[in-house]
């Protein structure tokens, strides 16, 4: 029984080498999701935790992942994100309903590591709030980027992480990407407020012909 679980075992890793190290990762994809975001108040977030709401936004734009060697691709990616919360009637902060909405874009660039139809990803990420607007009960504003009460900052810093599972199909792929986006910058002037989102992707592509980054 022990010499016959041995065999599997090595088997099953002989096969996820090849799947591994014989695959072809790289692909250029397009992108339209819907992903769920919220707003982290740094030391207000314990007390605002009962109120808080998330928001779907949409992600659109591409992403590019490029083979290093047939077990290591670089991913950059460049698209459009609306990202957001909100805040339920009474809270601390605003005491009415109030939301924030964030127009950005966004350049991540993640490190990811295949195992067979298996990936995991992780890597920095900056964005640019292009605009933005607050709601307050019935009563809408444009945000203001500028260093005064109540205005917000232009540039945002975060780290992603997350993984994927890749099926193959008529010399394409499908890919399924779950990732979390943490915000490290406070994008608010007169408070803290920092950027998290979840972001679920459905990639379906056609590897390059050629690989520009790839060792031959």
């Amino acid at each position: 029984m022990k010499q016959k679980l041995q065999t599997v075992l090595v088997t099953g890793m002989i096969f996820l080498a090849a799947n591994t190290f014989g695959q072809t990762n790289t692909y250029l994809d397009l992108m339209i999701n819907v992903v769920s975001t919220n707003l982290n108040y740094g030391d207000a977030n314990k007390s605002l935790a009962d109120y808080k709401k998330s928001t779907n936004g949409i992600q659109a734009g591409v992403s590019f992942q490029a083979g290093i060697t047939p077990a290591f691709s670089i991913v950059p990616e460049l698209y459009y994100m609306r990202k957001g919360g909100k805040l339920k009637v009474n809270n601390p902060i605003t005491t009415n309903e109030s939301s924030l909405r964030l127009n950005t874009l966004e350049l991540p660039l993640l490190g990811r590591l295949h195992m067979g139809r298996f990936y995991v990803n992780a890597g920095p990420s900056i964005a640019y709030n292009l605009s933005g607007k607050n709601t307050m009960g019935d009563l809408s504003t444009k945000l203001s980027f500028n260093n005064t009460d109540g205005g917000f900052k232009r540039w945002d810093a975060g780290v992603q992480m997350g993984g994927g599972v890749e099926f193959p199909f008529k010399q394409k792929r499908i890919a399924i990407d779950i990732r979390y986006s943490y915000g490290l910058s406070d994008i608010s002037y007169d408070r803290e407020i920092h950027n998290r989102a979840v972001m679920v992707s459905v990639h379906f592509s056609k590897a390059w012909l050629t690989n520009p980054l790839g060792r031959n």
